[in-house]
């Protein structure tokens, strides 16, 4: 059920021209940027946008700009997550595992998840509770459960959100999810 609903809303998203891409993201950044969430946040975590996805590159650079600290993922070998915070992002940044860019290896700074006030959240389906599937290797839910009580917020296409994720016990929600329509918060 979840490989089959992966499979059908990534073969949605990625019909997105990089017109529509730019243009959904660009609204999906404006609604986070306005958020309280976000506004009170002075260390925040992203993920860095690959192929598809809701683009954050700019929205970490703005982000930066505002004088706000900056996590970025890193894959570790042991195929978890770790955070390293990023200062420059045109300067720093290198294409790492799965052709996602990640910290050059002399800027990682690494962070302790403690300090991270707001967690941006990658996904591939979401429904209107915050259950979300990923890309199936579990990295986001095992970095997310060491970081419980800060707010987890998924970006996410109109089109990526469905009435019903299969969610399993070690599944973790997100707390809102901000489209370029709109932002539900979970129920």
């Amino acid at each position: 059920m979840k490989t089959d609903l992966r499979k059908a809303i990534l073969a949605k998203r990625d019909l997105l021209t990089i017109q529509e891409i730019t243009a959904k993201s660009f609204k999906i950044k404006e609604r986070l940027f306005d958020l309280a969430e976000f506004k009170e946040s002075a260390f925040v975590c992203f993920y860095v946008s690959f192929r598809s996805e809701v683009q954050t590159h700019q929205m970490i650079k703005e982000t930066l700009m505002l004088n706000k600290k900056v996590a970025v993922p890193i894959v570790e070998p042991n195929k978890t997550l770790s955070l390293c915070e990023l200062k420059d992002f045109d300067k720093e940044m290198e294409v790492g595992k799965f052709g996602i860019l990640e910290s050059k290896f002399e800027y990682r700074r690494p962070v302790d998840l403690s300090e991270v006030q707001l967690v941006i959240v990658p996904g591939v389906v979401f429904d209107k509770n915050g259950n979300r599937i990923g890309y199936g290797g579990g990295y986001y839910d095992n970095l997310l459960s060491k970081m419980c009580g800060i707010p987890f917020i998924g970006l996410a296409y109109e089109l990526q959100i469905v009435n019903d994720v299969p969610a399993e016990e070690q599944d973790l929600p997100v707390h809102k999810i901000i489209t370029e329509n709109r932002i539900i918060s979970r129920t």
